[in-house]
């Protein structure tokens, strides 16, 4: 089955429902419940781009943005530079996707907000743009790049993609086609021309690469590219997702038959699917963090003085090639990245220390001796029953020297579901974040700048507050 026959012959062009939702929505007709969690997740993020700067990936990149663009006006968080919008939203979504601390979609496998934001506070800034149109483009591009990521149910990531990758592209041009105020008919050419850039191989995971951290900045550089050359009147794809050849039929391949094609236009504007969307309380692969949680709950349980023999991971079957193999490369992260991905290290850091923040990708931890004994000593497998992708589910066992053993698990991760994380620990996270580079004082002015801002407030205001 190709990608031309693969819907129904009677349903609506992909491309065009989304447009058409994009141009024609309204910050009045966004519930109070998304508006607020869109400035949850953009004060998440921004505080992660400035986190960033505090790492040694962050100012090569910059570096090379700054090197291969060109000057403008469009500002990058915690930095002085002023660059091209393109450039600026490159630059940003690096540095909001360099911790891989930033917000994920558990159903679609998406980290959603820097595959808009970046895209959104550029084009917005040197738009002159308000608030409340920065919020109706996020909005729109949220929509955008869950629903294309939960059509294929983590198909992308099983065919060797990166999802955020590729559907930060399409999200990323109806942003960018939103503020600069482009018809549904350009914004369904802007979306054609996405899907000859959309890319993002997983080739990162061999060695810790940095390439992951670029993916959804090039995407708003190209999502912009796209915007701008369709109001120029750029001929264009009309059915970049469901044509022959276009956007499924080639990155899905072989799993084609499992894309839901119907889902991504249903209930656009009435059923938010950005609700779902999880902010993140550890700064790692989401993969992980059910297996975090359980094997923090065991170091409470466990106590100072008790020897671990032997530790058992069970994880969701199709995070396994990720975040469990090859064994051997796991047990031993040469970088913060790599630890990032790696549930023995995660495991055996929170065992050990009953805690997993930023600290624990430092190189003084990453090189701790007990750590690396016991990510030898811990093995994973594929856990049973599992609500992925619904939920990052996972299950952690613990032999003691004593012969007593230990099991928690956590169906629902923290951060998910009926446990998502609140205001005041949104903040908190926020604190922890941007504070590493940040004195109290600029802090708090960040956080009242985005927390108080109405649908009027010019976004150049908050932006002024961002730079370095």
């Amino acid at each position: 089955m190709n990608a031309a026959t693969s819907t129904p012959a009677t349903q609506e062009n992909i491309a065009g429902q989304l447009a058409r939702f994009a141009a024609g929505l309204r910050v009045t007709d966004i519930p109070e419940a998304v508006q607020t969690k869109s400035v949850h997740h953009i004060l998440d993020g921004i505080g992660l781009a400035f986190a960033s700067h505090h790492f040694p990936f962050a100012a090569p990149g910059l570096a090379g943005i700054a090197a291969a663009g060109g000057t403008g006006e469009a500002s990058v968080i915690g930095s002085a530079l002023r660059l091209s919008a393109r450039d600026a939203a490159m630059a940003n979504g690096y540095l909001l996707h360099g911790l891989d601390f930033d917000d994920t979609h558990p159903a679609s496998i998406v980290h959603p907000t820097v595959a808009c934001l970046p895209a959104a506070l550029a084009v917005a800034e040197t738009q002159n743009a308000t608030w409340g149109e920065l919020i109706e483009a996020y909005a729109a591009g949220m929509e955008t790049c869950i629903r294309l990521g939960q059509a294929v149910h983590g198909g992308f990531h099983h065919s060797g993609f990166h999802a955020t990758g590729l559907v930060s592209h399409f999200s990323s041009a109806v942003v960018a086609g939103k503020l600069l105020g482009l018809s549904a008919e350009q914004i369904v050419g802007a979306q054609g021309i996405a899907a000859s850039t959309s890319s993002g191989v997983q080739v990162f995971l061999e060695n810790g690469a940095w390439t992951k951290r670029m993916h959804p900045g090039w995407g708003a550089l190209a999502g912009i590219t796209a915007a701008y050359l369709a109001r120029n009147g750029f001929a264009a794809p009309v059915r970049p997702y469901e044509g022959r050849f276009g956007f499924f039929e080639t990155h899905m391949q072989a799993h084609l038959d499992e894309v839901d094609f119907a889902s991504i236009g249903e209930g656009l504007g009435s059923r938010w699917a950005m609700l779902d969307t999880s902010i993140k309380p550890y700064p790692v692969c989401h993969f992980i963090h059910g297996c975090a949680e359980a094997a923090l709950q065991l170091h409470a349980a466990i106590g100072p003085s008790a020897t671990i023999a032997r530790v058992t991971c069970e994880l969701p079957e199709a995070t396994i090639p990720i975040v469990a193999e090859p064994a051997a490369a796991k047990a031993i992260p040469r970088s913060d990245y790599e630890a990032k991905f790696s549930a023995p290290f995660v495991v055996a850091a929170c065992l050990l220390r009953g805690r997993f923040g930023l600290a624990e990708l430092e190189d003084a931890s990453l090189a701790d001796r007990a750590t690396l004994d016991l990510t030898q000593r811990i093995t994973c497998i594929v856990e049973k029953d599992s609500q992925f992708p619904k939920h990052f589910s996972g299950a952690v066992t613990v032999e003691l020297a004593s012969g007593e053993t230990l099991t928690r698990r956590v169906p629902v991760n923290l951060g998910s579901g009926e446990r998502a994380l609140g205001r005041d620990d949104i903040i908190a996270k926020f604190h922890g974040t941007a504070g590493i580079v940040l004195p109290e004082a600029r802090l708090g002015k960040v956080l009242d700048t985005v927390l108080s801002a109405s649908p009027s407030t010019k976004v150049r205001t908050i932006t002024e507050t961002l730079r370095g």
